[in-house]
């Protein structure tokens, strides 16, 4: 203890995480600078897909339960047409506007394709939201696999560093060598503060991303099949 105390000493070298950071190589400051960055991105990406996936699975199910309680889904499309807030409701209301296109109006001939057209519309709009709910999950990705490496690049700077520092004193004790190391493991240590929680996140977020689609989708063929026996039977 006593030996840790004089070379902190003797070197001026402030051991605590803001001490390392001040005293550090401007190339490890930025490296340690872009982490913290990647880290904080990485967290605000998971808070706000954490609220979106929670809001969107909340409105699905009270739409699913507006959808199949047997209502009128005229009704239903009249209310949602101007307020759809959500993936399922917009996919609902867009599928709804071909159909008003597609069904005779009066009882009539059926416009040819309409069922084909349902189904394309349906499936494109399936698309474009899940491609909005997925948006930044790439983010996560990059971040979890890139950072590691940022942080191996700050850590071997900080080696090369300790090794200058011996090579100008001409020696090799601990008080020559300790504070580049510390920088260089610091920097290891960001790295991986900053790619566990995003690898972690984006699991989770494509998993859930996985699970909605699949309902998605889901509904959009039963609610198409649905429309297709409507346009088949001439209903209006």
């Amino acid at each position: 203890m006593e030996e840790t105390v004089e070379v902190t000493g003797e070197l001026g070298t402030d051991f605590s995480i803001w001490g390392l950071i001040a005293q550090a190589d401007i190339v490890v400051q930025g490296v340690m600078l872009l982490l913290v960055v990647m880290s904080v991105w990485s967290w605000a990406i998971m808070i706000d897909k954490s609220m979106t996936f929670g809001s969107i699975k909340s409105k699905a199910k009270r739409f699913e339960d507006q959808f199949w309680s047997g209502k009128s889904l005229d009704d239903l499309y009249r209310r949602l047409r101007e307020r759809a807030d959500h993936p399922m409701a917009r996919v609902f209301v867009s599928t709804m506007d071909e159909f008003g296109r597609d069904r005779p109006a009066d009882g009539g001939r059926l416009v040819p394709g309409a069922s084909e057209r349902l189904d394309k519309v349906a499936h494109v709009a399936v698309n474009r939201e899940l491609e909005g709910v997925q948006k930044n999950l790439s983010v996560l990705a990059t971040i979890g696999s890139a950072a590691p490496f940022i942080g191996l690049f700050g850590t071997v700077w900080g080696i090369l560093n300790a090794f200058r520092g011996i090579g100008m004193s001409g020696d090799a004790n601990l008080a020559v060598v300790a504070p580049g190391i510390a920088e260089a493991l610091f920097a290891t240590a960001l790295g991986l503060v900053a790619a566990i929680p995003a690898v972690i996140g984006y699991n989770r977020y494509a998993a859930m991303l996985n699970s909605y689609a699949t309902r998605l989708e889901g509904f959009a063929t039963e609610f198409t099949t649905i429309l297709s026996r409507r346009l088949g039977g001439g209903q209006g």
